[in-house]
């Protein structure tokens, strides 16, 4: 199954953009750190996901599952 099929993926795509309308609204003396940490954080989700699915274990695509997760805890 690719990526861009998975539920999960789907959904953290939908964060990402709806981070990005929220943070439009945050001060811009925020915008070189609360605002840039946040989307980073939020863009990692579905990047480690894509990153994961494309490795050649399951171990390594649960390694990067993991660090997925990790984004979220961040954000």
């Amino acid at each position: 199954m690719d990526y861009t099929e998975l539920e999960v993926w789907k959904e953290s795509r939908k964060l990402v953009s709806s981070l990005y309308s929220v943070t439009k609204s945050f001060p811009k003396e925020e915008s070189y750190g609360l605002t840039s940490q946040m989307r980073r954080c939020a863009v990692s989700v579905p990047s480690n996901i894509a990153e994961g699915c494309g490795r050649r274990t399951s171990a390594d695509t649960i390694q990067f599952l993991h660090v997925a997760r990790g984004s979220l805890y961040e954000l």
